[in-house]
């Protein structure tokens, strides 16, 4: 976790890499989320909805991505996140997770950070965009 002395705008977050996705990681997602869409673990059912294969559910994405906020942040001082979904992430992807600061600045007595983070597959295609707010230790 930094602190808000640490901390420059512009400075980049520490990547997140989730090596090979793996259909058992998409089914553990599903546990813990209650979310058993069969889109997601049914091959069957997947394709006969028109895709190649299962899909990873977006929130699991977005659970990457935030991680890459809250390890340089730490989870209790997240404030605010905010993601768009922009593509589907499969099994055996490999997802890089990065972002930057955008703004340092205090309010409300509180000393913040503003930033802006990304989702990119192997093949550079952006899965999922986000932003967030933080409140830093001086």
């Amino acid at each position: 976790m930094v602190r808000f002395a640490d901390v420059h705008e512009g400075q980049e977050l520490p990547p997140v890499v989730v090596e090979h996705l793996t259909r058992t990681d998409l089914v553990r997602y599903a546990g813990a989320s209650g979310d058993f869409n069969p889109i997601h673990h049914d091959e069957e059912f997947a394709r006969a909805a028109g895709n190649p294969t299962v899909f990873a559910h977006g929130m699991l994405s977005a659970g990457f991505l935030a991680r890459c906020i809250t390890d340089f942040v730490g989870v209790g001082n997240l404030c605010r996140y905010k993601v768009r979904f922009a593509t589907r992430v499969w099994p055996g992807d490999t997802i890089t997770c990065s972002g930057r600061v955008t703004r340092k600045y205090e309010e409300a007595g509180e000393r913040r950070i503003d930033g802006e983070v990304v989702a990119r597959t192997q093949r550079g295609e952006v899965a999922v965009t986000g932003t967030f707010t933080a409140r830093l230790p001086g």
